[in-house]
């Protein structure tokens, strides 16, 4: 989790010393200038902690602390004071200070008294989010990223979730499109109704029709009562159907029927069924490559891209790794109640070098092994599965004159393997063509038999930057 943090701290030393410390934690730093400081604008920063000293706090001191326990984040206020007087931190506490902290204290203590708070308010973040059967319950506002492209990505979500359209979610096995079809349905205004997922690829093709629109006593043998399907589980709500490229064409065209009509009639029925359902599909295949050789219907596939998101795989984004593992670290802290700190910096040199061939899913996994088996309060490379104890990062510049063996590959299937060494050659042979012609786009496109627009994007899609090349020339 992202933990916003708001600062009006009147001493510069603390400031920076704070800023220094949690720069590579899942932090978001706002600073605010004390000697400019807006109380209004503080609490509008949304902000999930506040730290501020406490001659900054507007009198009477009761209303400013309560205008921000008020707030909908539910926010913890800590308090700086300037002055060891336990009157008068006894005084702060009661109007609704959550932690009052004396700014004289060693600057070590500081600091680890102020992340201890965090680490609570990340704790409290997180003991909300289980059920009543220890299930994580996702957000929208867990996928944060560094990365460009899932930026993007994310914003295009946004945009869509108030909305009623039916979403098409794409991307390879593992990337989380259940746990994004969640967390649109946990923000939408749809979030007190049902949400149902459906994986067409585990139902039999017999039993299909039944567990999507439900069947009435009798219409076959064994049928003994009438059964709801899932469509009108879903009624008020979302309804998630995964591997959607599974479905037999017999079944796709009922689907279309009732995306186009929002009703349906159950096996053995007579009178139709209306509902008021949100379509949220997901498929790991090109449904493009599937309609031309006949598999998939093309009127179905129009009417369930209406709205079409492709989630890119995690060696596409690896900077956002440590901020996964540490995410995973505290989700599964709280799940298993251990207490354990960071991963160990060849652990996580490890997990940032790694393939990732079965992306979020695969990482989870590896995680939560890791705290199971974990013996002390740091995780170490010796937690991890064998795999990760060789990783080497795969370079992807001019320097390389041969391919390399990761060894992941020994966990990745044929198709898997063929997209990242065809990667690989991609970047090799225009990093080769782009130190010849010294960055020069045009006519390194020439070369390379391709529109130069084609190249930029090859180029931004691998990571190579022309202003090294025309460094080197």
């Amino acid at each position: 989790m992202l933990i916003r943090l708001a600062c009006a701290i009147k001493e510069t030393k603390i400031r920076t010393e704070l800023e220094n410390r949690l720069a590579q934690q899942d932090v978001q730093l706002q600073f605010f200038k004390p000697s400019r400081l807006s109380w209004q604008a503080l609490a509008r920063s949304c902000a999930d902690v506040f730290i501020v000293s406490s001659p900054t706090i507007p009198k009477p001191v009761e209303s400013s602390i309560s205008l921000l326990n008020e707030l909908p984040e539910s926010p913890m206020t800590i308090v700086l004071h300037n002055r060891e007087s336990s009157e008068e931190h006894a005084n702060l506490l009661a109007s609704g200070v959550d932690v009052v902290l004396y700014s004289g204290i060693p600057m070590d203590s500081l600091l680890e008294a102020l992340e201890t708070t965090l680490e609570s308010r990340r704790q409290f973040y997180y003991a909300e989010r289980f059920d009543r059967r220890g299930r994580f319950l996702p957000r929208l506002n867990d996928f944060t990223s560094n990365s460009r492209d899932m930026q993007v990505f994310l914003d295009e979500t946004r945009q869509v979730v108030s909305s009623d359209a039916t979403i098409l979610l794409l991307g390879e096995t593992g990337v989380g499109k259940e746990h994004l079809s969640k967390a649109i349905h946990a923000d939408s205004h749809r979030s007190t109704g049902p949400f149902i997922a459906i994986n067409m690829a585990a139902i039999p093709e017999q039993l299909m029709e039944s567990e999507l629109f439900g069947h009435e006593q009798g219409a076959f043998t064994g049928a003994v009562r009438s059964r709801r399907g899932a469509f009108e589980l879903a009624h008020g709500g979302t309804i998630f159907l995964d591997e959607i490229g599974e479905m037999p064409l017999q079944m796709q065209t009922k689907l279309l029927r009732v995306l186009q009509e929002l009703e349906f009639t159950p096996v053995g029925g007579e009178k139709s069924v209306w509902v008021d359902v949100r379509v949220i599909a997901a498929t790991n295949k090109d449904l493009e490559e599937e309609v031309e050789k006949g598999t998939f219907r093309k009127d179905l596939y129009y009417r369930l891209g209406v709205i079409s998101l492709t989630l890119p795989p995690l060696r596409k984004r690896k900077e956002d790794i440590p901020s996964l593992t540490n995410h995973f670290l505290t989700m599964n802290q709280q799940k298993f109640g251990r207490n354990l700190k960071r991963f160990s910096q060849p652990a996580m040199e490890a997990l940032c070098n790694y393939h990732w061939p079965g992306n979020i899913r695969e990482l989870m996994n590896v995680i939560e092994r890791a705290v199971l088996l974990c013996k002390s309060d740091m995780i170490t490379l010796e937690e991890l599965p064998s795999v990760f104890h060789n990783t080497k990062p795969v370079r992807m510049d001019g320097s390389i004159s041969a391919l390399s063996m990761p060894q992941e590959w020994e966990t990745m299937t044929l198709p898997q393997v063929r997209d990242a060494v065809y990667d690989q050659v991609e970047a090799l042979y225009l990093a080769m063509v782009l130190k010849k012609t010294h960055g020069k786009i045009g006519e390194t496109a020439k070369i390379a038999g391709i529109h130069p627009r084609g190249l930029y994007a090859k180029m931004k899609k691998l990571g190579i930057d022309k202003a090294e090349f025309k460094a080197k020339g």
